[in-house]
């Protein structure tokens, strides 16, 4: 079994440039990607996994804002609750500033965090964190709760840009802050 490490490298390959096409803007689709990373038309949920993992190849996140479906000859808006993917797993390689911690996605996206992939924490209404890691473009992936525990048995004492001292991870040489420390 190919490790999340080895795959994170190959992740990305062979995806359609949809940073590249600049189609007209067709209006607006009755679809939603939910918090738990489900895909939903017009009420009733996709369950083709082939499918939403088509759709998934061909989104795109605009400095708007607003989540697209992209093709070369059309733009069409979608609806995403929190992000449009959910990192389910995560395998870690290393230690200390060289631990490389890879994750996957519900779509079978691997990415390893670090300058290109960034981890952050926002908080949600109430009061709840909500880690986020970057997967391409402007599209991030949702922590899911068992990966987020997993995430914070990883946790050392460092410094946010401040020089506050916290709690975070080291991935690929970058230190992220995930809380305050205890």
């Amino acid at each position: 079994m190919q490790s999340l490490i080895e795959a994170a490298g190959e992740s990305g390959q062979g995806l359609p440039p949809v940073e590249k096409w600049e189609p007209d803007n067709c209006g607006e689709m009755d679809l939603v990607i939910r918090r738990d990373g489900s895909w939903w038309h017009e009420g009733t949920r996709i369950t083709r996994e082939r499918l939403v993992r088509l759709f998934s190849r061909v989104l795109r996140k605009d400095d708007d804002g607003k989540t697209y479906l992209v093709t070369p000859v059309e733009k069409i808006e979608i609806q995403v609750e929190a992000a449009p993917f959910v990192a389910i797993r995560l395998d870690v390689e290393g230690e200390g500033r060289d631990q490389k911690i890879a994750f996957l996605t519900n779509l079978d996206d691997a990415v390893i965090a670090g300058r290109d992939h960034p981890l952050r924490i926002e908080t949600s209404d109430d009061g709840e964190p909500e880690p986020y890691v970057h997967v391409r473009g402007n599209l991030d992936a949702l922590i899911n709760r068992a990966t987020f525990y997993d995430l914070a048995e990883l946790t050392v004492e460092g410094e946010d840009e401040a020089g506050k001292p916290v709690m975070g991870v080291w991935s690929a040489g970058v230190f992220f802050p995930l809380g305050p420390k205890a």
